[in-house]
């Protein structure tokens, strides 16, 4: 069963949801991934996690969000893990340990990358050079700028 992944800033704009929705029900329906990983440290990840939530009602897909550290109150396991092993990394090193765990398990990674620092930019690299599938969601348009007032 082919499996997506995603890695984006934690500061994603809103507006990526839309671009978000219509790749992912792409994937869905004319590739047949059914299993998808989320992270769950910023606003990529949410918008990312409530794509998968929404779609989950409609479509055949199983999605997980994928802790990297153990949860703080009660998680839904029914769409959480909390990959083993991870319980042995140092706190510091759990984000990566857990990125690299999700792209370890997926075909296919969608993006959202629009600086060249930080660790979006970095597992996008490490996709690309593990010879994964990546697909870059672009900026959204700024809207145009409102003429000069006289």
């Amino acid at each position: 069963m082919p499996a997506c992944t995603f890695f984006g800033h934690r500061d994603a704009p809103p507006q990526l949801r839309e671009p978000l929705l219509r790749t992912v029900e792409e994937l869905v329906c004319r590739e047949d991934v059914t299993q998808f990983y989320v992270g769950h440290q910023g606003a990529f990840d949410a918008l990312a996690a409530g794509v998968l939530r929404e779609l989950s009602q409609r479509l055949p897909i199983r999605f997980a969000v994928v802790l990297a550290y153990p949860p703080r109150e009660e998680a839904d396991w029914r769409t959480h893990l909390f990959p083993e092993g991870i319980e042995l990394v140092p706190p510091r090193f759990a984000i990566d340990w857990r990125n690299r765990w999700m792209l370890a398990h997926s075909d296919c990674v969608v993006t959202y990358v629009c600086r060249s620092g930080g660790g979006a930019a970095r597992y996008a690299a490490l996709a690309r050079r593990q010879g994964k599938r990546v697909i870059a969601l672009s900026p959204p348009a700024s809207p145009p700028a409102a003429p000069p007032r006289d």
